[in-house]
């Protein structure tokens, strides 16, 4: 089933408050923006859990999400990027978790592949462990990290076709494949959207089939320089 074309402000309407968000980037670089400011701006949900590399930065992206008050809680690897979420997470503003990255990323992998949990050896023994059950395989002690899924995924791509199947620019293949693959809606925006077929097969990233709705990216990187500052 192809994914329904719509404007961001239009699928942006359908997360209600209280939802589980993944958002895809690293910092700014394969953000969905657009998205972005579609919540930012034309959404009034609110008590959202974000799941991202980093909640933005002071003003920008997630940032402002951040400055409205509307994030409960944040799960993320990268607070520095953001002092105003350092603070918010010190203060008790927000709730938080701080996962390491290949985790965090392994993690939203494991949900889409169907993975019920796995072990990792990364903050064993540490504050990072969280309190989570811990064992040792082959001398090492591990712990076991639970798939995170979320409601709603926002991702960004460089190219898209009429069913929806995206393709991504250099590393904005960072969280965007996985997270586009873990959610119960998947909105992506794309720069470009070709007819069908305009994408060999072999070059699509993101299947169609974890595609819900397409949108057109209108903002980039620095369409967003200095906002809120």
């Amino acid at each position: 089933m192809a994914a329904t074309r719509t404007t961001a402000a239009e699928a942006i309407r359908e997360i209600p408050d209280g939802a589980t968000i993944m958002v895809g980037g690293f910092g700014l670089v394969g953000a969905p923006l657009t998205l972005i400011d579609a919540l930012v701006h034309g959404s009034d949900a609110t008590d959202l859990t974000i799941i991202s590399n980093n909640i933005g930065e002071p003003g920008r992206g997630l940032g402002l999400l951040l400055r409205q008050g509307r994030i409960r809680k944040a799960i993320a690897s990268f607070f520095t990027s953001n002092p105003e979420a350092v603070e918010a997470a010190m203060s008790g503003a927000i709730a938080y978790e701080l996962l390491p990255q290949g985790t965090l990323a392994e993690a939203i992998r494991a949900a889409g592949a169907g993975i019920r949990g796995f072990y990792t050896p990364v903050g064993a023994g540490t504050e990072l462990a969280g309190g989570r059950e811990e064992r040792v395989i082959d001398g090492v002690p591990c712990v076991l990290m639970e798939p995170l899924r979320a409601d709603v995924a926002l991702v960004r791509a460089e190219w898209a076709d009429g069913l929806g199947n995206l393709r991504y620019r250099l590393s904005a293949q960072n969280f965007n494949p996985a997270m586009a693959s873990a959610a119960t809606l998947t909105i992506a925006e794309a720069v470009e959207v070709l007819p069908v077929g305009g994408l060999e097969p072999e070059s699509v990233h993101t299947p169609h089939l974890h595609v819900d709705r397409l949108v057109d990216a209108e903002l980039s990187i620095g369409d967003v320089q200095g906002e809120g500052a």
